[in-house]
Parts: structure tokens; C-alpha cells; sequence
């Protein structure tokens, strides 16, 4: 639908203005179908790593994919958007041009490498404190941390070269570095599974141990693409960069956290012994992957759509094209959630059989991830408006809830508990950025039609649950079935949709 949008806009634009976000809509492609295809190769993984390692095990891997994205926010500072603001103001303020960009790329590169250096530094001095912090098993283990410290230190050397890539459109480079990256992991993964290196004492980590060489490898491949820059930080401009990047930077830590925290309650809150809790987390976090499907949807559609949105259009058209992206956001959402949910047996043997026992929590984990995508619509005003101080009063208000009622409901549940406690979040941040956007820039949201495909959704769902009992598994799942298609017909009875022009129009691209 925003191809539709992005058609529509960019006809009633100047030639200018129009090729301009032909270009956007061309580089945002390529990013997106990248990030989709490595993403993909990387949850690859999970049947792989869920096969081989108990639960106990996959919780450590669980727990340490955690921490690194939150470690990643930190140590970045919001430098990623402050370089790209600045080598704008570059080009605004005219001059030397390519002498300034340097320096912005020399100084944001270089205040990052020096905070992932002393990171590491640190926790490499401090090692055995942290890891008795962390747990038992890092404690018997402390090379994991420093390896982990290693990983975070190597990637966060390359995010500013990577951007660099982004801001000179250079999308095809950009994408074959990732692509390395993540082929190289996989296959130093499987290689070391293969040849029994995870049944050793080091165990889990040979899987950091694969990372760790595909992010040195991907920071060597791209070090020839910052044409002999080196870090070195210019104070004076360092300031102006810090002043703008820190909103940023509280805001994506509020953000990470609130993303990721729920592991971390797991860990420390289920009752029992460490190695219970761990296993708990392991089956969580295994059940979370589950859902690749919606999170590459909502994924593919962030990719497609900020960029869009945020375009220089009429507030009007900005509004109307708004408010008919999520109507459809939530019908594919909805489509989405009944595929996996009423054949989730199916999707079930993504994992090992293991980790199977936490199934139950899937619609709850999937119904995060569709408020997670509404949030994001309803967030495209206030970055249009550079009224971003709102993303962190959001973002903290889910953290609030995410912490207050994990300490009410893990202790009592333990990993079913954590899957509520995120469902609330995201509907506490869904709910209030809904209030600020009525408040202060009202949008043409069709309620009515987006609850009415909710509650049909609902209805299916529950229709599906009463019968299970009384239907033998092929019964079942060929009730599942028709109950699919009929919402697939409706929706496209009910919003009219051309299934024969769309068909003609997707085959005349292929073709080209």
C-alpha cells in the first residue's frame, strides 16, 4: 500500500522532488531486501542451535544476544544519525565540502573506536567480577565475556564506516559486507557443530568464537572503503555532535532495553536455581524466534516505510497516506498472526523438541510484535514534526511497565510471565502514543475497519481453540485451513483488492 502511496505522491511532486525519492525508494529496497535476507540466514540458526544444545545451553546464547544489542546502543551514542546530520549541514553550509564530511566521518568514527576500546579494556580488567555478576556459568567460563567484549568492540568499530557506505549510496558494497558477515558466521557455526568442537569442554563458545571472526573479517573488508581516514576526534565539533546525539542516544537505550530486558528477568526472577532459569530463558528465547515471520514483516515494512514517510509531502497527504497504511499494516499483521498461529505445530519444528513446551506463549509473543508494528506508525508524526522528545517519554513509559509487572508476574509464571509482561508494554506505548497523537496531530484512523479485522482474527483464533479438543490433528488443521482462506477472501472482498492486477503487476516486474 505504500508503493501505492509513494506512486501517488511523488506524481503530484516536481521532477526534482520525484527523482529524488525514486532514489530513496531504490536504495531502500536494496537495504531492506538485505537486512531481510541476513536476518533470515541468521535465524537459520536457531533449528540448528536448538538441535544440538539443551536448553541450559541456548539460554546462554539467549542471554548474551541480549546484552549485545543493548551494549551496541550504548557505545554508538546516537553517532550514526549525528554523522548523517552533520555531512547534510556539510553540504548546506557549502565550502569545503569534502574536507568537512571528513572530518564529521573522522571525529563521529573516532569517538565511537575510543568508547569500544576502553569497553573492552574494561571489561577485560574486570573480568572475573563481571562474570560472577552475570551467573555460575560465566563465572566457570569468563572467556565468554571477554569474547563478548570482543564482538561488541569489533562491530562497533565498523558502524560509522558502514554509515559512511549508507551516506554515499554506495547500497550494493553496504550490502555484500553484511552479507559476508553473516554467510561467514553461519557456516564457521555449522563447520564447528560438525566437527564436534561444541561438545567440548568451551562448549557455546565456539558459537562466539564464529562470531567474533566474522566481525573481525567484515572490520578488515571495510576499513579499504574509508579512502585512508583515520579516527581522530575534533573536540570543537565533537560538542555540537554530542548536543544533538543525545536525546538520540537516552532515547535508544530506553528503547534496547525495554526490547530486550524481558531476558534478563528471566534470568535473575524465575524462582528455582540458575541453571532452571537459564533453561527457561532457553525455551523463550527459542520460542521468540518462532515469530521471524511477523518480525521480518514488521522489519521490511520499517525499511519501506520511514523513509516515505518522513519524505518532504503536504501534512494532508502525509495524514491520509498515514492512516490507510495501517489498515493494511494490520490486515497483513492479522493475516501474519493466523498463519502461524492456527499451523503452529508446524512452525513448532523450527525448534528442537526441547523448547517445544513453551508453544503456548506464541499468539502472545506474536500479538507484541503486531502493537510493536502499530507503535511504529503511530511514531512517523512526531519524527515528521522533529518533536522526537516524545520517543523517549514512550519508550520509558514501556520500560516502567516492563520492569513493574515482570517483578509480579516471572516469579509466578517464569517465561510465560515475561511474554505477558512485553504484550503490556506494547500496548502501554501503543495506547499513549495514540493519546499524543490525537492530542497534537490528529490522523484519519479508520477504528472501526481496523477492529473489525481484530476481532474477526479474535473469533478465528477462538473457533480454532474449542475445536482442537473434539477434532483429530488432520481435522483440525484442515479447519485451520479453511478458516484462513476465509479471512484472506474477505479481506480482499471487503477492501477490493485487484488479486488479478496485482498478479499481472508483480510477474511485469519480475519480468523486467
Amino acid at each position: 500500500m505504500w508503493h501505492c502511496a509513494y506512486a501517488y505522491v511523488t506524481c503530484t511532486q516536481g521532477t526534482t522532488h520525484k527523482k529524488m525519492l525514486e532514489k530513496l525508494a531504490k536504495q531502500t529496497a536494496i537495504y531492506g531486501i538485505s537486512t531481510i535476507v541476513v536476518r533470515f540466514l541468521n535465524y537459520l540458526l536457531t533449528p540448528y542451535y536448538t538441535r544440538i544444545f539443551d536448553q541450559g545451553e541456548y539460554g546462554i546464547v539467549t542471554d548474551i544476544y541480549a546484552l549485545i544489542p543493548f551494549a551496541l546502543v550504548v557505545l554508538s551514542m546516537g553517532m550514526e544519525s549525528s554523522y548523517f546530520r552533520f555531512t547534510t549541514r556539510a553540504e548546506e553550509e557549502g565550502g569545503d565540502v569534502k574536507t568537512a564530511k571528513r572530518k564529521v566521518f573522522a571525529t563521529t568514527w573516532g569517538i565511537t573506536a575510543l568508547a569500544a576500546t576502553i569497553f573492552f579494556a574494561l571489561v577485560w580488567a574486570f573480568n572475573m567480577p563481571i562474570s560472577c555478576a552475570m551467573g555460575e556459568v560465566y563465572v566457570a567460563h569468563p572467556e565468554y565475556v571477554t569474547i563478548v567484549a570482543a564482538i561488541v568492540m569489533l562491530d562497533i568499530w565498523a558502524i560509522i564506516p558502514f554509515a559512511r557506505l549508507r551516506e554515499q549510496g554506495r547500497a550494493m558494497r553496504f550490502v555484500m559486507l553484511k552479507a559476508l558477515s553473516m554467510l561467514l558466521n553461519l557456516s564457521l557455526a555449522i563447520a564447528f557443530g560438525v566437527t564436534g568442537l561444541y561438545s567440548s569442554e568451551f562448549g557455546v563458545g565456539w558459537v562466539l568464537v564464529a562470531n567474533l571472526v566474522a566481525s573481525l573479517v567484515t572490520l578488515l573488508a571495510i576499513l579499504p572503503s574509508t579512502d585512508r581516514v583515520v579516527p581522530r576526534i575534533d573536540s570543537a565539533l565533537l560538542r555540537k555532535i554530542f548536543v544533538y546525539s543525545l536525546p538520540l542516544l537516552i532515547s535508544g537505550i530506553a528503547g534496547t532495553a525495554n526490547e530486550f530486558i524481558d531476558r534478563q528477568m528471566i534470568k535473575y526472577l524465575t524462582p528455582g536455581s540458575e541453571a532452571e532459569a537459564m533453561a527457561e530463558l532457553g525455551v523463550y528465547g527459542a520460542i521468540v524466534k518462532i515469530a521471524v515471520v511477523m518480525t521480518l514483516f514488521t522489519q521490511m515494512y520499517r525499511l519501506a516505510a520511514e523513509p516515505f514517510f518522513l519524505s518532504g509531502f503536504k501534512k494532508e497527504e502525509f495524514k491520509e497516506a498515514n492512516a490507510e497504511a495501517m489498515k493494511y499494516f494490520v490486515i497483513a499483521s492479522m493475516l501474519i498472526f493466523l498463519g502461524i498461529v492456527l499451523f503452529r505445530d508446524l512452525f513448532a519444528l523450527i525448534v528442537g523438541s526441547r523448547f517445544r513446551e513453551g508453544i503456548d506463549i506464541l499468539p502472545v509473543v506474536l500479538a507484541s510484535n503486531v502493537l510493536g508494528g502499530v507503535w511504529l506508525n503511530l511514531s512517523f508524526w512526531y519524527k515528521r514534526e522533529e518533536k522526537t522528545k516524545f520517543a523517549a517519554y514512550i519508550t520509558f513509559l514501556g520500560l516502567a511497565v516492563t520492569l513493574g509487572l515482570s517483578f509480579v508476574l516471572v516469579p509466578k509464571m517464569g517465561f510465560r510471565g515475561a511474554a505477558w509482561v512485553r504484550l503490556c508494554a506494547e500496548a502501554a506505548m501503543v495506547v499513549w502514543s495514540y493519546i499524543l497523537c490525537r492530542k497534537h496531530f490528529p490522523m484519519p484512523y479508520n477504528l472501526k475497519r481496523i477492529a473489525e479485522y481484530v476481532v474477526i482474527t479474535a473469533l478465528i483464533y477462538a473457533v480454532s481453540e474449542l475445536a482442537l479438543p473434539h477434532l483429530n490433528h488432520i481435522y483440525w488443521l484442515s479447519l485451520n485451513a479453511v478458516l484462513f482462506g476465509a479471512m484472506v477472501v474477505y479481506a480482499v472482498w471487503r477492501e477490493k483488492i485487484n488479486v488479478k492486477g496485482l498478479a499481472k503487476a508483480a510477474i511485469g516486474r519480475f519480468k523486467r
